[in-house]
């Protein structure tokens, strides 16, 4: 008699969509439509630890013998069942040799002409005193990039602040140097920038367009609630003249789609009603919503009933995406987007972002910081542009938060999709940026359960909607 089989639990998740059993692979972020024999081989042995020899016997006049085996030896290939023996060696610590970065973020001016009462930045400056990047250190920031990946063929340069267009001739500066230096290696470079859109005029858009910006606009909604929040430095609302330079923007600007970014704050949990607004009054291409949690300034924090409203309305609005996607249209939601994607493409992620290893922030000062977010923190940098990174203390970083022991993550059913949360999140809520969110964690499970239904009805209903605007987005 062989060894007994036994289910491994950790590794797998199974959801029932209508009349069909799903099987969502953790470790590869896969998911499986169960046939009848794997999940008939699944039952039995959660019923009753048996041998593959006792399964084969029990399950081969149904299935077939020569079947029931290979489906067995499948699943054991998989990590789904085990056989007593270590299915791979014990994980070591990562060491880091090289540093993939593909994304360098420069913080152009630490002024801002607004004064959101939520904004994170902890450099962030009234326009009169803001700290402006040079153009040295912004060469010197693309130059490292290229030194630390020389091998690379597509490069992104994105513009932050403050408010970036703040410093305009700054940016026309880089761009200009990157479109030289990269074209004269052979290589693509694109170019990002999140703004608050107050700055934008018809000459700004038509040079943004004509160097095929990468554009969000922070907007959160209707007047009375972007009002609440995103204000001048004299207090005034912003949402008349946001409304204003955006609709011109859509209007004129054809390079690329533009998004709206919406941060959600204390007392702001309306998610239907911003989208309708933002998407379909107001016309942008997609919609993501940010949920504050772990703000400085705690009156701004979500409460934990809100967010639990939150996600019901991201729910909601999910059920609309589904609706229209099995009709071809696309609504653009991209908090949804993007859990499709993950899913579509089982994503497995050791770390939660490319923060730190494929993409760096760099201040006014050209230090290199983990994320924009980190700016002004009292996070340690890892070095400099002019010096170069500190290698062996960011990769002591990253291998830290790779090691998930005794965190509860290394068991977790979504920790290939989630791998711990934010680390600005969980450095503004627990004071170290390699701690779980843990304030996340159900809704965040039950959240990609909701994905998953949401895929699998999409690839059931209308498989060709992810091709027309699932993969068109990653590319």
């Amino acid at each position: 008699m062989g060894a007994v089989l036994n289910v491994v639990h950790d590794n797998l998740h199974e959801l029932r969509v209508d009349d069909r059993r799903m099987l969502f692979h953790i470790p590869t972020s896969s998911l499986f439509a169960l046939d009848a024999l794997t999940g008939a081989l699944l039952d039995e042995i959660r019923r009753n630890s048996l041998s593959a020899e006792a399964l084969v016997a029990d399950l081969g006049a149904r299935f077939g013998a020569r079947e029931v085996d290979e489906a067995i030896r499948e699943l054991i290939a998989l990590d789904l069942l085990s056989d007593g023996r270590p299915a791979h060696a014990a994980p070591r610590r990562h060491e880091f040799e090289r540093f993939p970065l593909t994304t360098v973020v420069l913080n152009v001016n630490t002024g801002c002409n607004l004064s959101c009462t939520y904004c994170y930045k902890e450099d962030l400056d009234k326009p009169s005193a803001g700290r402006k990047m040079s153009f040295d250190t912004a060469r010197d920031a693309v130059e490292l990039v290229l030194r630390e990946s020389p091998d690379e063929k597509r490069y992104t340069v994105v513009f932050f602040g403050g408010e970036p267009l703040s410093n305009l001739r700054l940016i026309k500066e880089v761009v200009a140097y990157c479109e030289a230096r990269f074209a004269a290696l052979g290589k693509q470079v694109d170019f990002v920038m999140t703004t608050n859109a107050t700055l934008l005029n018809d000459e700004t858009i038509d040079w943004l367009a004509a160097h095929r910006f990468g554009l969000s606009i922070s907007m959160d909604g209707p007047q009375a609630i972007h009002d609440r929040n995103r204000l001048t430095v004299g207090g005034q609302g912003t949402y008349e003249t946001v409304r204003r330079k955006a609709e011109r923007l859509l209007s004129r600007y054809t390079a690329r789609p533009v998004g709206a970014r919406v941060t959600l704050t204390h007392g702001t949990t309306e998610i239907e009603r911003i989208w309708d607004h933002l998407f379909n009054e107001l016309g942008f291409a997609e919609v993501g919503f940010a949920p504050v949690t772990s703000g400085d300034i705690d009156t701004f924090n979500l409460t934990g009933d809100e967010l639990v409203e939150v996600f019901e309305g991201l729910k909601r609005l999910g059920r609309r995406y589904l609706a229209a996607a099995l009709e071809g249209r696309n609504i653009g939601f991209s908090n949804m987007h993007q859990l499709i994607t993950d899913l579509h493409e089982g994503h497995k992620k050791a770390l939660p972002c490319g923060a730190g290893l494929k993409m760096l922030a760099v201040d006014h000062k050209g230090e290199l910081n983990l994320c924009h977010r980190f700016t002004g923190s009292s996070l340690p940098t890892f070095g400099d542009v002019s010096g170069g990174i500190k290698h062996r203390e960011l990769g002591d970083f990253l291998a830290q938060r790779l090691d998930r022991s005794g965190t509860g993550c290394d068991t977790c059913r979504i920790r290939n999709l989630c791998s711990g949360g934010c680390y600005h999140e969980s450095y503004a809520r627990y004071g170290d940026p390699a701690h779980p969110t843990y304030h996340y964690c159900d809704l965040m499970r039950d959240w990609v359960d909701f994905g998953i239904e949401i895929y699998s009805r999409i690839m059931a209903g209308n498989p060709a909607f992810i091709e027309q605007h699932i993969s068109p987005r990653r590319a």
